[in-house]
């Protein structure tokens, strides 16, 4: 079966793309609406000062705000108001949405349909506050800590601090609402995308840099951008690779003499259920203690920060069977808690459909367990290798962090899915040019 790029670059033409009006639209407004963003990652916070800030973030390592500073574009380093991005809301979803399958009650409001959908929304929209809050009261006092990054401690820059960081945050979460309804493509997950791809440039002039001045070999270079090739086409193979399992729908009388039924169908099962969740969330915990130990540092505690940073730096054996372990478990945590195999056997029940030979009801849901399983076991292997392979590059051969798999992982899948979202524009125009002419000629006749 053809991707949706492949079928966007069989059927794409410029007379569609010129006819598709209601798509450009779509096209500008998203283009405009990361411009803003942009622009607000160079706004710094009042009452600090910027270069002090950045000296200070660059002069040591600074574990997950380092990775946080990809995803928001290079505005945490700069410490601007669009320092939280929209991570705050990306927590507060994936909390919901765990919280959907335990609280009964959110699960019945999953259930409503649109009603119960928009109450969520608004819960997830009230804890994207709370942790916003909370973040930026933690960056507030961070930031005090630092000598000379602060004009005027106190409260009055504590309060300025977080009313700046959450009302920037949920002016982002805010916009990536109206990307997704009046642009094209999931607006949060655009939001970081575009952060990420805004620091591809300089970490490649900084590569070039290193080559020129001889800390890395031309053949090194060379080796690194076809393995980012190979490495971009693994992650789009694996990414549409489903396991499809046979689903039968028996036939069935309707009235006296006709008989409707009898069709066949799939289940697919994706290969990676879990997206890039396993690997956001096994970064953060590694670096999480890094963080807080630069934090200490910054008191005056360095012990044990030597002492962690000995055994979980980058390209450390201990630090790479945490990585894996961690990365295996949220692959099964968040694949058993997105896809519940008796909901779905029961809903094949309800429907007359079974796997054949598979009695329907607890052996359907067992068999599609097991499946899933299987598939997952391949699916947190394939992410643990994307992810460890740019670690070691990064630990032995000092390449920028951006090469590393969690942004890649993150850039390609928003890149398929924002081309499956273009093709399906592009489709629906040309079925609406179908019908018209139909209507045309039924006219005529």
């Amino acid at each position: 079966m053809a991707s949706a790029a492949e079928q966007l670059a069989a059927s794409i033409n410029f007379s569609a793309i010129a006819k598709a009006d209601e798509l450009k639209k779509r096209i500008w407004f998203t283009l405009g609406a990361l411009i803003i963003y942009r622009l607000g990652t160079y706004i710094p916070l009042p009452g600090i000062d910027p270069v002090a800030f950045e000296q200070s973030f660059t002069g040591k390592q600074q574990g997950v705000l380092e990775l946080f500073n990809m995803f928001a574009g290079g505005a945490v380093q700069r410490m601007a108001i669009f320092a939280l991005n929209i991570m705050p809301y990306i927590s507060a979803s994936i909390i919901i949405q765990l919280m959907t399958s335990v609280v009964p009650s959110l699960e019945s409001l999953k259930k409503e349909g649109e009603s119960g959908r928009k109450v969520i929304n608004q819960y997830t929209r009230y804890l994207t506050v709370v942790l916003a809050v909370f973040q930026a009261w933690g960056i507030a006092i961070g930031l005090e800590g630092q000598g000379g990054v602060v004009a005027n401690p106190g409260l009055f820059f504590q309060v300025s601090t977080v009313i700046t960081l959450t009302g920037g945050t949920l002016f982002l979460m805010w916009l990536g609402e109206q990307i997704t309804a009046r642009g094209i493509g999931n607006g949060a997950s655009l939001i970081i995308f575009a952060g990420i791809v805004a620091a591809f440039p300089s970490a490649i002039v900084s590569t070039l840099e290193l080559g020129r001045q001889g800390a890395l070999s031309t053949a090194l270079i060379l080796v690194v951008l076809m393995l980012s090739v190979v490495v971009v086409a693994f992650i789009v193979f694996m990414e549409r690779a489903q396991r499809r399992l046979l689903i039968t729908y028996p036939k069935r009388q309707v009235g006296q003499n006709q008989m409707v039924g009898g069709q066949t169908s799939f289940l697919p099962l994706k290969l990676n259920t879990s997206g890039v969740i396993p690997p956001i969330f096994a970064s953060s915990l590694l670096l999480l203690p890094t963080t807080l130990a630069n934090f200490s540092a910054s008191a005056g505690g360095t012990g044990w920060l030597a002492t962690f940073n000995a055994y979980f730096a980058h390209g450390r054996p201990l630090y790479m069977l945490t990585y894996v372990a961690l990365i295996a478990f949220f692959a099964f945590f968040y694949t058993a808690v997105v896809f519940n195999p008796t909901e779905t056997a029961d809903n094949l029940k309800k429907h007359g459909g079974f796997i054949p030979g598979i009695r329907p009801g607890e052996r359907t849901a067992q068999h599609i367990d097991q499946v899933l399983t299987r598939i997952t076991v391949i699916g947190a292997a394939y992410l643990s290798a994307i992810c460890l392979l740019p670690e070691m590059l990064i630990s032995y051969a000092a390449l920028p962090f951006y090469f590393g798999g969690t942004s890649l992982l993150i850039v390609v899948s928003v890149t398929m899915d924002t081309v499956a979202q273009v093709h399906g524009h592009l489709q629906a125009q040309q079925y609406e040019g179908l019908v018209r002419k139909a209507k045309l000629r039924g006219r005529r006749r």
